[in-house]
């Protein structure tokens, strides 16, 4: 059993933080949450991927990379397990990316994280670990995201800009509302760490973006693109 949850400082270094933060936070794709339920008051986009998925992920958001780095599969089993027993064998093999935005008065209701359940095929299937990186935090009060483990609470942790948090996936977790001006806006990537087995897996889209910013967001996102080089063969 992984433990309940670990806070890690600094989940990256100054600079790559905030090229990660000029990367998504500005990204056209950045509209209306594409989750419903809690997340209805929230902005961002998700990414839904697999192994296979990580280099064009990377291609599209070059910025991404060393987070996934730090965090995709075992580093964050690892920041999980007990350092007297060994890492699990299967390590997650599939992703739910999501830059979750929050303006002051928002939360994010009770839930437990199950946004690949649906496309794998399978029922009762909570991510393995979740993992939090805090891009953006106004100097208000609130914020704090809780941690349930069934009916009894086991976390809460305040917010700080740069630190990252890993919890395992069957936790039901909210996100607590910010007192602050109009215009400041929390922000965080949150990634479901999921793992399938080989039929599930098959079924899950190996990159794909969801976005409600509109066609315009992939068009303005194409053009942004560097354009391909091609070889001619002699």
């Amino acid at each position: 059993m992984l433990k309940i949850f670990r806070r890690q400082r600094r989940g990256l270094p100054a600079a790559q933080l905030e090229a990660l933060k000029q990367s998504v936070l500005g990204s056209a794709f950045v509209g209306s949450s594409t989750l419903n339920g809690p997340f209805e008051s929230s902005r961002g986009f998700g990414i839904t991927f697999t192994q296979a998925g990580v280099e064009p992920l990377t291609a599209r958001f070059p910025a991404l990379a060393p987070w996934l780095e730090a965090t995709l599969g075992l580093p964050a089993i690892r920041a999980l397990t007990p350092w007297w027993r060994p890492s699990p064998k299967r390590l997650p093999n599939a992703w739910y990316l999501n830059l979750l935005m929050v303006g002051p008065g928002a939360e994010v209701g009770r839930h437990i994280d199950g946004t690949l359940m649906g496309p794998a095929g399978v029922t009762d299937h909570p991510p393995e670990c979740v993992s939090v990186l805090y891009l953006s935090v106004p100097a208000a009060a609130g914020g704090e995201l809780q941690l349930w483990n069934g009916s009894v609470p086991v976390g809460l942790i305040a917010p700080r800009e740069g630190d990252a948090v890993h919890f395992r996936g069957d936790l039901a977790h909210a996100v607590r509302a910010f007192e602050g001006p109009a215009e400041a806006r929390r922000a965080s990537l949150v990634l479901e760490q999921y793992v399938f087995e080989p039929d599930a897996l098959a079924k899950v889209p190996v990159f794909q973006l969801d976005s409600r910013a509109g066609f315009g967001a992939y068009l303005k996102d194409h053009a942004a693109r560097p354009p391909r080089s091609f070889e001619l063969e002699p």
